[in-house]
């Protein structure tokens, strides 16, 4: 038996394919290329563009910021880290519409550590039902420790929560940040903290960092500083809700007043 030697040389050569059919197949190569950040994980995206995970989502209330947000809205299943210059820029305004729609939906609202005593007027005309709030006072602004975290932690892990607000205490180490953005994807709201301006120098666990200045009367100013996408390099200016509506405004004109039901608290210091 002779075995037949055939070499390269030998073979026919390839069928050629024509040019546009060449064209046809790299435009789909690069569609490919371009779906592939989405397609291999929800969690990636390119740098040049907003992140479109398809996570559920929670309309800010503010068309022009939830075009700036990932997949249109506050992200649930996460932290949402708002940086102030001080308290009181405009914070609770903002978020009013969104927590709003979480108590309309029948879904427990938290607040822990406000800096300052709830004006539940002003609550009122924002339009919550301020006797349905729950407001968590800890020794967290006094005595950085693990009480205050230790309950926000517990009230994400429940599940049982549709929209958290908590004004962490200073300088908060990164291992506490990291464990409660952990505990918040056990969460299936919302959920706010809020620190100093100052901690916008260090990294954070939170995949979404706002900073906010006040712009003025009924004015705030927000820069997007992390996003699943690029940072937000211009300042994006909304206007706020007023807080007293023109009736609120005769009646404090008129020195009559109804009395509002305020907010139940707990303290677990």
């Amino acid at each position: 038996m002779v075995a037949a030697i055939v070499t390269a040389a030998a073979l026919p050569p390839p069928p050629s394919l024509p040019l546009s059919a060449v064209a046809k197949r790299q435009r789909g190569d690069a569609a490919v290329v371009r779906r592939m950040p989405e397609t291999l994980h929800p969690d990636l995206w390119l740098g040049h563009q907003l992140g479109r995970t398809g996570a559920q989502t929670l309309a800010s209330g503010f068309a022009r910021l939830d075009a700036e947000l990932p997949d249109g809205g506050w992200p649930r299943g996460a932290l949402s880290e708002l940086l102030l210059a001080h308290p009181g820029v405009g914070e609770m305004r903002l978020l009013a519409p969104a927590l709003v729609a979480t108590q309309r939906d029948g879904r427990l609202v938290m607040l822990f550590d406000p800096p300052a005593a709830l004006a539940a007027a002003a609550l009122a005309v924002l339009g919550f039902a301020v006797d349905e709030l729950l407001v968590v006072e800890t020794r967290a602004r006094l005595a950085p420790g693990s009480d205050g975290l230790w309950a926000l932690e517990q009230a994400l892990k429940s599940g049982h929560v549709g929209a958290i607000v908590a004004w962490l205490p200073q300088r908060l180490r990164a291992e506490r940040l990291r464990r409660l953005q952990l505990a918040a994807h056990r969460h299936d709201g919302v959920a706010f903290i809020l620190r100093e301006a100052a901690a916008a120098a260090r990294p954070t666990a939170a995949p979404l960092r706002v900073a906010l200045h006040a712009g003025g009367a009924d004015r705030v100013q927000l820069r997007v500083l992390k996003r699943r996408g690029p940072p937000l390099e211009t300042p994006l200016e909304l206007e706020l809700p007023s807080v007293l509506s023109a009736t609120a405004r005769r009646r404090s004109a008129s020195g009559k007043h109804r009395r509002l039901p305020a907010a139940t608290f707990v303290d677990v210091a």
